[in-house]
């Protein structure tokens, strides 16, 4: 077995590049999302838009020019990425279809015996049928049914039910509101009829491993957020499957100075991680180079396994929003800072879409950090790509923020800008 030896920065420099995350890792454009996706398995996907949905804010920080638009084509007018369940909810390639389909079945087997349920089924096909895709505001019915985090609309959660189970799928979205048709109308019958490549137990679960790491970078055998959503994949399941990747070489060890577990990387990725570790450091850039900063979104994937976060990055990141207002360190929807191969700040963005304008409410450096003349050109595109992925003309700091965290010179190149946003 193959087993690399790495510092952690040489192993957050892989992360990095694997992640798109560096200058120019991508060019602009629907063809760099989909590549995006399609080389990290799938992105969330959270309804809350405080500052863009967060499957937005994770492409705004890789392809240059991102807007909304481009990611809502690729899912509702060319069908080449899908929303559904992966990684909890996800926008994953519908190449992927069938070797989600196990996915797909726990929720079959989880609903059928609940017969209020499936006689609600049975109208709302019905209803599909006669009158084409539907929300559940244009189902009739109020009775209620005890569903996910609260009692709901029994007529939604029918329609849930069965785009859970496949039977149904996204047609389009109004804001987070989703309407529904049958994926056999949205999708190529040769993909909807498609049999599990998978079919064996061992086999899905190979693939659901390599899947994950590869969705990561570098991945651990432990348990965590990173392992989340895969049916059936306990420890025990987990440890097997990489036993058996590293045995086809499908995978290798990755051991970092400090880190006490083993890391896994998949081999197919070795070649960039090769070319790392034959490099100078540091590498020279090119002449009027501006270095990378980017604000990653609350699920990104390079923050999937927080620990190992910590621990190769020196960063502690937890998202805040489930925690009483009480009970935060930080704030309500706070998202990372990345600056070269360091997080150097988290920051407290808001939309005010009305007014077109991004508002930085509250912005923490992280120890020992403080805003340098080399920084401003990065952190400006930084916050000049999440204004345009919001819809924003203008960013604007609190009133005091700038002077309060030592920010006046980005406040004085970033205040009142004018975003290029063809939405507006």
């Amino acid at each position: 077995m193959l087993t690399y030896t790495l510092t952690p920065q040489e192993a957050r420099r892989f992360l990095l590049r694997h992640q798109r995350l560096t200058s120019g890792a991508l060019p602009a454009g629907k063809q760099s999302i989909y590549d995006y996706v399609r080389h990290v398995g799938c992105i969330q996907y959270d309804p809350l838009r405080i500052a863009g949905h967060n499957h937005e804010l994770v492409l705004q920080a890789r392809v240059p020019g991102f807007t909304p638009e481009q990611a809502t084509e690729l899912l509702y007018k060319d069908r080449l990425l899908i929303d559904g369940w992966d990684k909890n909810m996800s926008i994953y390639c519908t190449e992927d279809w069938a070797h989600l389909q196990r996915r797909r079945n726990l929720f079959v087997n989880h609903y059928q015996d609940n017969t209020e349920l499936m006689d609600a089924v049975g109208r709302v096909r019905q209803a599909l049928i006669e009158r084409g895709p539907l929300s559940s505001l244009e189902l009739e019915g109020e009775d209620k049914i005890a569903w996910a985090w609260a009692p709901a609309r029994l007529a939604r959660a029918a329609l849930e039910s069965m785009y859970f189970w496949g039977e149904l799928a996204v047609h389009h979205r109004i804001h987070t509101r989703r309407y529904y048709d049958f994926t056999a109308h949205l999708l190529p019958e040769q993909l909807v009829h498609a049999p599990d490549p998978n079919p064996e137990d061992e086999q899905y679960h190979d693939w659901y491993v390599l899947r994950r790491i590869g969705s990561i970078g570098l991945q651990w055998n432990r348990s965590g957020d990173g392992w989340l959503g895969i049916g059936g994949l306990k420890s025990k399941e987990r440890t097997a499957a990489v036993l058996r990747l590293l045995h086809r070489d499908l995978l290798r060890e990755v051991r970092v100075d400090g880190l006490k577990l083993p890391l896994y990387i998949r081999t197919m990725d070795a070649p960039l991680l090769e070319e790392i570790l034959q490099e100078e450091y540091p590498v020279k850039e090119q002449a009027g180079t501006v270095p990378f900063a980017a604000a990653l979104a609350p699920l990104d994937n390079l923050l999937w396994d927080r620990e190992l976060i910590r621990q190769l990055f020196g960063f502690h990141y937890r998202w805040e929003v489930y925690k009483p207002a009480a009970e935060r360190e930080y704030g309500y929807y706070v998202l990372p800072l990345l600056y070269e191969d360091r997080f150097i700040a988290r920051f407290e963005p808001v939309m005010d879409k009305s007014a077109g304008v991004l508002n930085i409410l509250n912005w923490w450096w992280e120890a020992d950090i403080a805003l340098t003349a080399p920084m401003i050109p990065a952190l400006r595109a930084a916050l000049v790509s999440l204004a345009l992925c919001t819809g924003s003309a203008t960013v604007q700091f609190a009133p005091g923020l700038a002077a309060a965290c030592g920010l006046e010179p980005l406040e004085d190149h970033t205040g009142g800008i004018r975003v290029s946003n063809p939405s507006l």
